[in-house]
């Protein structure tokens, strides 16, 4: 009874604050990890320990589901090399990068470690890219960018991680098996959304009569499609976001104005829930990490997470910036088929690079790490590397939250 009523006192302060958020004209995650962290700290609230598997199976698969479901596919797909190169190259370089910063900046951080808290922070997340984006009139072009970035960029993210924590271990990496388990993940992510993707076309038809049960089968299918796709060992981020493009093209041919209108109240009512919640969390997390940190390391540790956290940006301008000229150049080549409306000007990139927030994701698999290893033994700097992955997503969060909307609104001056 006493979990059941924390969780409804979170949700009412959420719903709360999201309106107060709305008047003072602040971006409402922002607001929600404050009050997160504030509530953590009042000593009658017991400690909120996010469950990894709550998030992936609960949080994540209607997220990822909306998110697809209501993204441009065309301007996804004209802007297909520059999501790819965020959300697959990025992420290798961005864990690499902070691994070698890890190695060298922080005590007792041995390789195979470091690029476990590399692989954990290396994505972007699409919940927060979103929720701060939301709003800030950006372009059509870059909006489709971020989202389809951090759509896709979490099954990299999660296989970097995978080999990293394998490592620690004691399980030897090898590259062209690594490579192989990648592209199986992806490949097979996309046949399984694909396949639930025509499941849910064909029972749509079927009782195209009844918008009751078309709505609860399209919000059940999400989860079930991330399930079968765990299942069988590819990966369930993959297959839900095929499911949600599939059944959005699907929808636009067959679906009357009354379902689709209907359909979105619900489904906007559901996302603004599981979004709170999540801000919520993620602020949570910080007064429960932070007792398990010696009060003489927390400076220090929070020290490390700026310095990441400014690395981090710095690797994603750079990248975005490279990818920017690379771009230019394919076009006026005139290859790989680069048409002008995937170029990308100057304002563009630097918002894009300020966008990378992480969230969500990154946590779920920080706390998920596992306790021992196979041996019986302590997972070595467990603790550490959690403090730090949940101070670097609140470093980017509230500070790339915050700065972001005075970003967007310099830019439009600046002409």
């Amino acid at each position: 009874m006493e979990n059941y009523s924390v969780v409804i006192f979170i949700l009412a302060i959420m719903i709360g604050l999201s309106a107060i958020a709305n008047r003072i004209r602040l971006p409402y995650p922002v607001l929600l990890i404050v009050a997160g962290i504030g509530i953590g700290f009042v000593p009658a609230i017991p400690d909120v320990v996010l469950n990894p598997e709550i998030v992936f199976l609960i949080f994540l698969p209607p997220l990822l589901y909306d998110a697809a479901f209501n993204i441009s596919y065309q301007t996804f797909k004209t802007n297909i090399n520059t999501i790819g190169t965020l959300s697959i190259s990025l992420v290798f370089i961005t864990a690499s990068g902070i691994a070698v910063a890890a190695h060298y900046l922080i005590p007792g951080m041995t390789w195979p470690l470091s690029f476990v808290l590399g692989a954990i922070l290396s994505a972007t997340d699409a919940v927060a890219a979103m929720s701060i984006t939301k709003g800030l009139d950006l372009s059509h072009n870059t909006n489709t960018i971020l989202e389809g970035e951090s759509l896709v960029n979490d099954a990299s993210a999660l296989v970097a991680y995978r080999f990293a924590v394998a490592a620690v271990t004691g399980t030897a990496f090898v590259f062209w098996k690594a490579s192989l388990e990648f592209i199986i993940l992806m490949v097979g992510g996309v046949a399984i959304g694909i396949i639930m993707g025509a499941i849910l076309a064909f029972i749509i038809k079927r009782v195209r009569q009844n918008n009751l049960v078309i709505i609860s089968f399209m919000l059940l299918m999400p989860f079930v499609t991330y399930l079968v796709a765990e299942d069988l060992h590819v990966s369930g981020v993959i297959a839900v976001v095929i499911l949600g493009l599939s059944i959005a093209r699907f929808s636009k041919k067959v679906f009357p104005d009354q379902l689709k209108n209907q359909s979105k109240s619900i489904w906007d009512i559901i996302i603004f829930l599981l979004n709170g919640l999540i801000f919520i969390l993620i602020g949570l997390q910080f007064p429960f990490v932070i007792k398990s940190i010696s009060s003489a390391k927390v400076l220090p540790y929070i020290g490390y997470a700026f310095m990441i956290t400014v690395l981090a940006l710095v690797l994603r301008m750079a990248r975005v910036f490279l990818q920017k000229i690379n771009l230019q150049r394919a076009f006026k080549k005139g290859k790989h088929k680069i048409t002008e409306d995937a170029l990308l000007d100057f304002k563009s990139s630097l918002i894009i690079s300020w966008s990378g927030m992480r969230g969500i994701v990154s946590l779920a698999i920080a706390i998920g790490l596992p306790v021992t290893l196979a041996d019986g033994r302590p997972f070595p700097e467990r603790n550490a590397i959690i403090f730090i992955s949940v101070v670097v997503v609140l470093f980017t969060l509230i500070g790339q939250g915050l700065s972001l909307p005075w970003l967007v609104k310099r830019l439009k001056t600046d002409k």
